[in-house]
């Protein structure tokens, strides 16, 4: 089992909603807060990315640069950090599917974007995505991963040139792009100085006793049979585990398993025991109330409003 893969994907609520961004300098772009977290990959030209609501420095982008916001918090994108920015009007926007597209500014040097957001539950994040930087910045260059680099030449390619095929491609793409980002950060953490996650999900102890919990969540696991699967003694492999992943091996364990219960309750017709014996739960009545303690409705209920909003 892929750790980050399953961790992600038990957050996602939707498929990524994607916009091109094609100015002209003058120009310059407020985007809102927004659920989830959000992406821009620069496809050609430069500019400037800030945020809305405090005083950090501006981030130059140049072409290849990837940009993701964690909590898709309100941000702008110009030519220049002193050009004035609006929101998009409607008459800038076109709904054209896989990709909706803007245009403004002027006659300048032009700047091309993908733009998006990734649909994600913001109100249960999988501690993973709490410990990333609010900002990622990827810059083009020699020390990115190739496999980054070439989804973004393929999704220049198939945006520039849309051809047979174009519709399905560029939104698995674009789908793709989120576990490419992250895997690039992970692993571009020196090892001597990552810290959280980071180093987790490829520490040699830590690492194996999550994959055995994504692997089977419905085990009997205890922390003596996690600390053995990695080959450590109880007391320091906790110790480890909980310095790392940020809660105890147990208590990660608990919230693994109803974040499971509730992706199935999502997306799948399992009938509730079905469920509950899937997140590890000998009963559908102790099931019941260990989810309700942790998302404040009873299983019936989450299932119904999941499915209701999407």
């Amino acid at each position: 089992m892929d750790v980050l893969s399953e961790a992600l994907a038990s957050m996602r609520t939707g498929a990524p909603h994607s916009v091109r961004t094609d100015g002209r300098a003058p120009w310059g772009l407020r985007l809102p807060e927004t659920a989830g977290a959000g992406f821009h990959v620069v496809l050609h030209g430069d500019c400037w990315i800030y945020p809305c609501a405090d005083s950090s420095d501006p981030i130059a982008l140049g072409p290849g640069d990837v940009i993701f916001v964690r909590d898709g918090s309100g941000h702008v994108l110009a030519d220049h950090p002193d050009t004035p920015a609006a929101p998009a009007r409607p008459d800038q926007y076109v709904f054209c599917p896989p990709v909706g597209s803007v245009r403004l500014g002027g006659d300048g040097p032009a700047t091309s974007l993908l733009c998006g957001n990734y649909h994600l539950d913001g109100q249960r994040p999988h501690p993973l995505l709490r410990q990333l930087p609010e900002v990622i910045h990827l810059p083009a260059g020699p020390d990115r991963s190739p496999e980054l680099s070439a989804a973004i030449t393929l999704l220049c390619a198939e945006l520039d040139n849309p051809r047979i095929g174009s519709h399905g491609i560029v939104p698995a793409l674009i789908d793709s792009l989120l576990l490419y980002i992250l895997r690039d950060w992970v692993e571009g953490q020196p090892r001597a100085a990552a810290t959280g996650w980071a180093a987790a999900l490829r520490d040699p102890v830590v690492a194996p006793a999550l994959t055995a919990m994504h692997d089977d969540p419905s085990a009997g696991w205890t922390v003596q049979s996690l600390a053995d699967h990695a080959g450590l003694s109880r007391a320091a492999f906790a110790r480890k585990f909980t310095a790392m992943v940020g809660e105890p091996p147990l208590a990660y364990l608990t919230r693994w398993r109803l974040t499971t219960a509730a992706r199935l309750l999502r997306e799948d017709d399992l009938s509730m025991d079905t469920v509950a014996a899937r997140a590890g739960y000998s009963s559908e009545f102790a099931f019941g109330k260990a989810f309700k303690r942790e998302y404040g409705l009873a299983p019936g209920q989450y299932r119904r409003q999941s499915r209701a909003a999407a």
